[in-house]
């Protein structure tokens, strides 16, 4: 296994217990939230707000592990019945793509996290671009992914000439 292989996984396995902890938080805090507002007939002010933002983190770094899991949709109906260069240009072509959307996730990822920091979170108080952070530090994570997927699929392609 070479570098980027196990740099790719190391990561992958990182981000899966953050999400574990990022859920598990998050579905504490909003428990929390239903019983202090039914139960006490208090709010806590700052328990939406939170939940609202690691849910928007478990989705980012959700897609980095779906992805590199190989978990998201695809029509492998046509992809079956393609021929061997067919489908080993599709897999280039798809994964070119994908670096390329990668790429500007985090180029605007950070464009736009520039942009609001100077803004404050309501009840937390944090700066924004904390939150919205993420949109680069995903594209990252994904970028790696996708060269790494691309690398081996070169790799596949010469071991099949």
């Amino acid at each position: 296994m070479h570098t980027l292989e196990r740099l790719s996984r190391t990561i992958n396995h990182w981000i899966e217990y953050s999400l574990f902890g990022f859920g598990f938080t998050m579905a504490i805090i909003v428990a929390v939230q239903v019983f202090f507002r039914y139960v006490l007939n208090q709010s806590l002010f700052w328990s939406e707000e939170l939940a609202r933002f690691l849910l928007v983190w478990l989705t980012f770094l959700g897609a980095s592990v779906a992805y590199y899991r190989k978990a998201n949709p695809g029509i492998d109906i046509l992809y079956s019945r393609m021929s061997h260069s067919i489908r080993k240009a599709s897999a280039m072509l798809t994964h070119i793509a994908s670096i390329m959307l990668f790429c500007v996730m985090i180029f605007y990822g950070c464009q736009f996290a520039y942009f609001v920091r100077l803004q404050i979170s309501p009840a937390l108080q944090l700066p924004k671009w904390i939150i919205l952070s993420i949109i680069p530090i995903s594209g990252l994570i994904l970028l790696v992914h996708g060269i790494t997927f691309l690398v081996n699929e070169l790799k596949r392609g010469s071991r099949d000439n």
